[in-house]
């Protein structure tokens, strides 16, 4: 049997708990040890998951020999902090998305892991999820024709809550970073390509950060993605690929979903489902285990230009709305 691989988390909040359950169905990986500022925490996590160590120190977790690889899920203006701490440690990494603020944190974390011959990845789930790979299918055999639009949102209804982690400026909020990111990133998935130029517009809030942000994005060979990013309103959540043929629908909740329509002009519409084998980050944590394994520094599907890349599309977008963060 192959030896498992020893994971640790850094911040056991609400996301680490969907990466944990991902990984109870993963047979050559366990959680070993977690760490949280908050020590209680810390020890409900490893009550329900059954992890022998909690700890309230970070650099605790990551002093540990067994501990191999680390799983972040922090804020997002602490993931370049935290990644560094355990790449400096010699451990692998999987940090949740946005992996940093800044394409230039992103570049010192690219080059730290690289020097040290760790595994990275930014952990973008949506790019491993089952319904993703039929998607592909019907775009590698052009059933929709040849692509024109995408258009999607991401937005929903979220507390007024100035000092939360969505609208505080000092936490990198706005919802760019927290849910823009996912319409970026599968726009970028369905075009293999980053877009030639794009258009911006905003709604900041009273702590200055996005709270509706809408962009159009226009690729090289003309092909156009919109779509909307906001706390402000519950939106449809889904995101639809059109083309001359047809379109292809990946339904609510389109960045963790597991169904998708095909509609061809004059036949019968084709509804496929795939449903997660746990809670959906058990596909990307199999994809960090079967690298590190290999030995490799990254993963090709969210490769290091990969996430470098986007982070600057996402320094562009801010630059556009004026938003930069006190700290930077």
């Amino acid at each position: 049997m192959t030896e498992k691989i020893k994971w640790g988390v850094i911040s056991p909040g609400k996301i680490a708990h969907v990466f944990a359950k991902g990984v109870r169905v993963i047979p050559d990986a366990e959680i070993i040890a977690v760490a949280s500022s908050n020590k209680e925490r810390a020890k409900v996590f490893a009550s329900e998951y059954k992890v022998s160590e909690a700890y309230d120190s970070y650099e605790a977790l990551v002093a540990n020999p067994d501990v191999e690889a680390v799983y972040i899920s922090s804020l997002h203006h602490q993931h370049f902090e935290h990644s560094m701490l355990a790449l400096k440690a010699g451990k692998h990494v999987l940090c949740e998305k946005p992996m940093t603020v800044n394409a230039l944190e992103a570049k010192k974390l690219i080059d730290t892991a690289r020097e040290k011959k760790l595994f990275l990845m930014e952990a973008l789930w949506t790019r491993f999820l089952p319904i993703y790979d039929i998607v592909r299918q019907w775009l590698d055999d052009r059933r929709i024709g040849e692509i024109k639009l995408l258009t999607s949102t991401f937005g929903f209804l979220a507390e007024e809550d100035e000092s939360s982690r969505l609208f505080n400026p000092n936490l990198a909020g706005g919802s760019l970073l927290d849910i823009g990111i996912y319409p970026l990133a599968v726009s970028e998935w369905v075009m293999g390509a980053f877009p030639e130029t794009m258009k911006v517009h905003a709604l900041m809030g009273n702590t200055g950060v996005d709270e509706l942000l809408s962009v159009i994005l226009v690729y090289e060979n003309g092909v156009v993605s919109q779509f909307t990013s906001t706390f402000l309103a519950e939106n449809m959540n889904d995101f639809f690929i059109y083309g001359k043929k047809g379109y292809i629908r990946i339904h609510p909740k389109f960045w963790g979903g597991t169904q998708a329509t095909l509609s061809i002009t004059g036949k019968k519409d084709e509804v496929i489902s795939a449903p997660f084998r746990a809670a959906g980050f058990e596909y990307q944590t199999k994809e960090a285990i079967r690298c590190i394994r290999a030995g490799l520094l990254e993963s090709p599907v969210v490769s290091h230009d990969y996430t470098l890349s986007m982070m600057k599309l996402m320094d562009s977008i801010r630059e556009e709305i004026g938003l930069k963060y006190p700290f930077e």
